[in-house]
């Protein structure tokens, strides 16, 4: 049960455990009655829960039946027992909370996940549990080409090729397509083992930009690999939060120094979690959210 998924309403973390045995998420219900309530204080919402399964356990509703308890992170740091619902589950609490908020959050909780980014997500997951993983060529282009290859293949007919067209962003153009080629060979020469030099050169790779899309999601892996191999650390993406990231890769063209700051303090040894994984491809997927 060691697969946790977050997703985001609203800039708010809705977090989910994949049961194995069942072979579906279970959802915190105390993250969902924050969303639904608009309450950031956790006591609060613990005991609005506690008061709202009272009240529905009076009227014999099915939501208190099909509760049941798995650990999460509690605010103190530890894991802790707490109430989860399935899918069906949550769909009935959704039912309780009337508005035009409740009915925006079911509207996203039940929108399928077979989009492109829904299923280049799911073999980013996958990314961890192959071998594949080990193959990949730190800090080169055609390392970069093999992850973006492997995220989207079958998705976009592009996957895994260098743009031949220009593409901007925000005004901001990237490199241009026919300089591309060269531009990618002085990024690649880049050296790669101090956490400036690693820094500087996804930097440079982020303004080239070599992809017609998938550039963010596929680079900041690569970004951990090369950290991982020359400082056995990795990013704990969960510490950055979108619009600090934005800001900073948008400030990183000019100065690089916001972006370091924020990369560095994220930083953690925990490189073989499977969970620190899975979270960061969770923020990093969120972060290209609209």
């Amino acid at each position: 049960m060691s697969k946790v998924s977050i997703r985001f309403f609203d800039d708010r973390e809705v977090r989910a455990i994949w049961d194995d045995e069942q072979s579906k998420w279970w959802f915190s219900v105390l993250d969902i009655i924050a969303v639904l309530t608009g309450q950031d204080d956790y006591a609060k919402t613990r005991n609005y829960w506690k008061y709202l399964k009272a009240k529905l356990k009076k009227e014999n509703s099915e939501v208190v039946s099909v509760t049941t308890q798995l650990k999460f992170l509690a605010p103190d740091g530890k894991n802790r027992l707490a109430d989860v619902l399935d899918y069906e589950g949550i769909v009935l609490l959704g039912k309780t909370f009337p508005g035009t908020k409740a009915n925006r959050f079911m509207e996203w909780f039940t929108y399928s996940d077979e989009t492109i980014d829904g299923k280049s997500k799911s073999k980013a997951y996958a990314l961890f549990e192959s071998s594949f993983i080990d193959s990949i060529e730190v800090g080169t282009v055609k390392g970069l080409q093999q992850i973006h290859a492997y995220l989207f293949g079958g998705l976009y007919n592009f996957a895994g090729q260098i743009r031949d067209k220009n593409i901007a962003k925000g005004g901001f153009q990237f490199a241009m397509a026919q300089f591309l080629p060269n531009t990618l060979k002085d990024i690649e020469a880049m050296p790669d083992r101090t956490f400036d030099e690693i820094v500087d050169k996804y930097i440079e790779m982020n303004i080239a930009h070599p992809f017609m899309e998938g550039n963010g999601r596929s680079t900041r892996i690569w970004l951990d690999l090369m950290l991982k191999r020359s400082l056995k650390k990795s990013v704990d993406w969960s510490k950055i939060t979108k619009n600090d990231y934005h800001q900073a890769m948008i400030k990183s063209v000019i100065d690089s120094q916001m972006l370091k700051s924020a990369l560095s303090l994220s930083l953690t040894k925990d490189i073989h979690s499977r969970e620190m994984f899975m979270k960061g491809i969770d923020y990093s997927y969120y972060y290209e959210e609209n």
